[in-house]
């Protein structure tokens, strides 16, 4: 974990910046951004670009249910890596993969009758049951799992203890800010504090406390306990498919030499520079992305689109989207492999 304060590291948006300008290894193409730019636009019009499409998977909890927040709790507290070694059979839950098989898992335990979303449960978690819990369709099995069971004990007991045992009440105690609510989080659940330092300066991205609030706006589609005043404030999700995606529409760019690790599947350490620089170029690419379809808004007021139609929390479940629907054409770009409890 990292020790040092939340505080000394720039938000996501600011690290993006800071890092995209200081980038050896990996390049933005302002061609690739406005191409992007175009296709997202276009993803508005056709409703492809839309809040709906969160509560349209099946896996995902209903805004109807009364422990729908506390279960998207449980779920991005879990949401990191599940990618696989090379040939090595990846982990399945009913046929589903990746974040998919961790939301079939968490909805099969519920179907089963355990209150996998009551912190007074996986506060006190064994990692036996967290196997079953998680247990998969073949011999494959779910990454990371003695380092799940840290992540839902540590939240588990700090919600007992700070938030009358549910997360709800950690929302409503930064007043419809996520800036406010994100702070909350990283500096009250130490997992969630995804830190690094790039060039002796404390950096952050935050992937899955953004996600976590991405989440239960979509989830409320921005009503509700979703409602947000600054949901702007949010960037994209620095994972470590997104970069395929950006890859693919000529933003973003590595140097051979980074390249060249990439397709030798050598993995990256968690805060080593060429992470850093991949993660925190994609912040800022997104960031572009989003600028340009405002303007392009802007530019054609023919299009019925408002300004505030589009955000980074949008851009990532769109590209996140595009990189499933087209994983065989993109198989071809390597992603960056990072074995590590924040994405």
């Amino acid at each position: 974990m990292n020790a040092i304060s939340s505080t000394m590291a720039l938000m996501p948006r600011e690290s993006a910046k800071f890092i995209a300008h200081r980038a050896k290894n990996v390049f933005i193409e302002e061609g690739g951004v406005k191409n992007l730019a175009y296709t997202v636009l276009e993803g508005l019009k056709s409703r492809k670009v839309s809040v709906n499409n969160f509560s349209q998977i099946e896996v995902h909890p209903s805004p109807e249910d009364p422990k729908a927040v506390d279960w998207i709790f449980v779920l991005d507290t879990l949401n990191y890596s599940f990618w696989s070694e090379t040939d090595a059979p990846k982990w399945t839950v009913n046929g589903q993969t990746g974040y998919f098989a961790l939301c079939a898992a968490i909805k099969r335990a519920i179907e089963e009758g355990k209150p996998i979303v009551d912190p007074k449960y996986y506060s006190q978690i064994t990692r036996s049951e967290a196997e079953r819990i998680f247990r998969g369709d073949s011999e494959a099995s779910i990454p990371l799992l003695d380092e799940r069971v840290k992540s839902l004990r540590e939240t588990g007991r700090i919600l007992l203890e700070k938030y009358q045992g549910s997360f709800v009440n950690c929302i409503k105690s930064c007043s419809r800010s996520t800036e406010q609510l994100l702070k909350c989080i990283v500096r009250d659940f130490e997992s969630y504090r995804d830190e690094a330092t790039y060039e002796n300066q404390r950096v952050s991205f935050y992937k899955r406390v953004q996600i976590l609030i991405g989440d239960i706006w979509a989830c409320f589609k921005g009503q509700g306990i979703g409602e947000f005043e600054d949901i702007d404030h949010i960037t994209m999700f620095a994972d470590y498919r997104i970069p395929q995606v950006l890859v693919h529409f000529g933003a973003i760019r590595y140097n051979n030499t980074l390249l060249s690790r990439l397709q030798s599947d050598i993995e990256l350490e968690n805060g080593s520079e060429d992470e850093i620089e991949i993660r925190g170029c994609s912040i800022e690419v997104v960031e572009r992305v989003k600028d340009e379809v405002r303007d392009l808004i802007e530019r054609y007021p023919n299009l019925a689109l408002k300004k505030s139609d589009i955000n980074a929390v949008l851009i990532d479940h769109f590209l996140w989207d595009y990189r499933r629907e087209h994983a065989e054409e993109l198989e071809r770009i390597p992603f960056h492999k990072t074995r590590c409890i924040y994405y």
